[in-house]
């Protein structure tokens, strides 16, 4: 896939050629900093041979406007071409359903969802989803003086939010916190019988709310797509009951875990950067535009994961056949990306793109942080982003309101990270105030 000078080869060329090659990811994460070689292979400009613990090897690209024009151009895509093998972190090729779609079939499916993440939709929900962070902050409070924010806060809440939005009980949170982390570390490489066990608990869960939605349609999301799938005018437009579950499930995983990690991590970062947590709590208003920044800040990805592939040569600069890009300047460097290559992008290294922000490491929640990437672009931009962004602004200005001294309670370095390959976020964050 690359020749010795870096330029991508064919597919079929790969086993001649030697190449010099980064090992990936780059090392172990260290909290929430990111790997000091994402800067390194930035500045050098062209996109980064490397090679994953499983796979075929891949392209890394870490400057925003590569990352953007990998994600956004039609002439990559998702589907693996045949005969080639997924550069990954785990042994196993893991099923990814959406994720891994290429449009008309993305789009078809897709379409079924987004009404329910419309930016209306996200604020018909920020009264109820206060009213919980409301009730989680006097359960904290009521538990004396201090609590982990983790479990307290952190992760009930946007629970409750996607088992509102589903039509899932609350009562069962629990529940559904033990079957994503047995997800995440599946998807982590650690598979094993309990795990497979509490998956297959989690499916049969969701196959028995979508037989009932059958027998009493409901107004939630998985009545709805029940609804629309056994109504649908056309065969195509329809889903299967296992779709129906493994998308019910994607759902639920990336309406909980991504934000419930946010959570933690954004309070973590504002209270170990004091001065923009007191000008925060001096200029409420400054809310909004503090969220976009720490989604920017945030490397919450632990590596670049899901290549996309190219499906006709591209050529990726300033060069590009397809245009100018306002985010490339004159001089840089140009990659060549053959027919069939995977190319991994790095959002987190792309979003402290000193091109596009100037001084990207220091967290600035009066930067303009608009056009970040921490929801990804193109087709297979989030979904919830509309609703993680009302979640993430209703956490922290509950929090921050009710509880003006909120501190740590214990040094920052004495916090403990997931250990999964996902997301990084506290296992912990005990706080006080």
């Amino acid at each position: 896939m690359f020749s010795d000078d870096g330029v991508a080869v064919s597919p079929e060329m790969q086993n001649e050629q030697q190449t010099a090659e980064e090992p990936y990811p780059f090392g172990t994460y260290d909290g929430l900093l990111l790997h000091s070689r994402y800067q390194r292979v930035r500045a050098e400009g062209r996109l980064c041979p490397v090679r994953m613990p499983y796979g075929d090897r891949a392209l890394l690209a870490t400057r925003y406007a590569d990352v953007r024009a990998v994600l956004g151009d039609p002439r990559f895509g998702r589907t693996i071409p045949a005969g080639l093998d997924q550069p990954r972190v785990t042994p196993e090729v893991l099923p990814l359903g959406l994720m891994e779609m290429d449009p008309p079939d993305h789009t078809r499916i897709r379409r079924l969802i987004a009404s329910a993440f419309t930016p209306r939709r996200a604020e018909r929900q920020r009264p109820s989803t206060r009213r919980l962070a409301e009730r989680l902050i006097d359960d904290m409070i009521a538990s004396g003086g201090s609590a982990d924010l983790v479990k307290g806060f952190a992760f009930p809440l946007p629970i409750g939010v996607i088992c509102d939005l589903l039509g899932v009980p609350y009562d069962d949170r629990d529940e559904f916190h033990t079957w994503v982390v047995a997800m995440n570390e599946l998807a982590s490489g650690q598979a094993d019988e309990s795990r497979m066990e509490n998956i297959g608990r989690m499916m049969a869960y969701l196959s028995g709310l979508i037989a009932e939605r059958r027998a009493v349609p409901t107004d939630d999301l998985i009545g709805k797509l029940v609804r629309d799938t056994d109504e649908g005018a056309e065969e195509n437009d329809r889903l299967g009951d296992d779709e129906l579950v493994f998308l019910s499930m994607l759902l639920l995983v990336g309406g909980y875990e991504t934000t419930a990690n946010q959570i933690g991590n954004f309070v973590y970062l504002l209270l170990t950067h004091p001065d923009q947590l007191e000008l925060l709590r001096r200029r409420p208003e400054l809310l909004p535009g503090a969220v976009e920044e720490l989604l920017r800040y945030t490397p919450l990805a632990v590596s670049a994961m899901y290549p996309r592939y190219a499906r006709s040569e591209v050529v990726l600069g300033n060069e590009d056949e397809a245009g100018t890009d306002r985010y490339a300047e004159a001089g840089d460097a140009v990659s060549v990306v053959a027919e069939g290559c995977p190319v991994l992008t790095s959002t987190a290294a792309a979003n402290r793109d000193p091109r596009v922000f100037p001084d990207p490491d220091r967290l600035d929640i009066t930067r303009d942080a608009a056009g970040h990437l921490g929801f990804g672009h193109g087709a297979h931009h989030c979904v919830g982003a509309s609703l993680a962004r009302m979640e993430l602004q209703v956490a922290l200005g509950r929090l921050l309101e009710r509880l003006p001294g909120l501190r740590l309670a214990v040094g920052p370095r004495s916090i403990a990270w997931q250990p999964n390959l996902l997301f990084r976020g506290p296992v912990e964050l005990p706080v006080t105030w």
